[in-house]
C-alpha cells in the first residue's frame, strides 16, 4: 500500500507547487496595485503620434532613417518564353534569343520596379550601365499603384 501512496504524494507535491505559485502571482498583482502597465494589465494602447519627427511644416525631417535599407538593383537584357522541352535541350553553346533589340536601352529595376534605362559600358573590365532615361518619382508611383 505503501507504494500506492508515493504516487498521490508526487501529485500532491505538484498541485500544491502549482498552487504556490499561484498565490505569489496573485499576490505580486495584488501588492503592486495592478499598476504592471501593458495591454494585459488592461491599460489603453498608447496611438502612435503622427507628427513623430515630423517639421513645422509637416516635412518629414527623419529620412536618414531608410536612407541606408539595401535595395535588388537590377539591369534587364530582355526577356523571352521558351518551353520547358527546350530548356531541358539547352547546353554550352546554346544561343536563346530575347525579345530586345541590340542597341536597345535596358531597364533598370530596383526590387523589380522600373526605375531608368539605360546602355552597357565597360568600367575597368566589370560592366555596368549609363543611365540614359529616368522614370520620374510621380510616374513610379503611378506604375507602383497599378499593381
Amino acid at each position: 500500500m505503501a507504494s500506492d501512496d508515493k504516487p498521490d504524494e508526487s501529485m500532491d507535491d505538484g498541485m500544491a507547487d502549482w498552487a504556490e505559485a499561484l498565490l505569489e502571482q496573485k499576490s505580486a498583482e495584488s501588492g503592486s496595485g495592478g499598476a504592471s502597465g501593458g495591454i494585459l494589465a488592461g491599460d489603453a494602447p498608447k496611438p502612435f503620434s503622427s507628427n513623430a519627427g515630423s517639421g513645422p511644416d509637416g516635412t518629414v525631417n527623419d529620412i536618414n532613417m531608410v536612407l541606408d535599407i539595401p535595395v535588388q538593383l537590377s539591369v534587364e537584357l530582355g526577356r523571352t518564353k521558351v518551353p520547358i522541352k527546350h530548356i531541358l535541350q539547352l547546353g554550352q553553346g546554346s544561343v536563346v534569343e530575347l525579345d530586345a533589340l541590340a542597341g536597345e536601352p535596358m531597364d533598370v529595376l530596383v526590387n523589380g520596379y522600373l526605375i531608368a534605362q539605360g546602355e552597357v559600358v565597360v568600367v575597368n573590365d566589370k560592366f555596368g550601365i549609363r543611365l540614359t532615361d529616368v522614370v520620374t518619382p510621380s510616374e513610379r508611383l503611378r506604375r507602383v499603384s497599378k499593381s
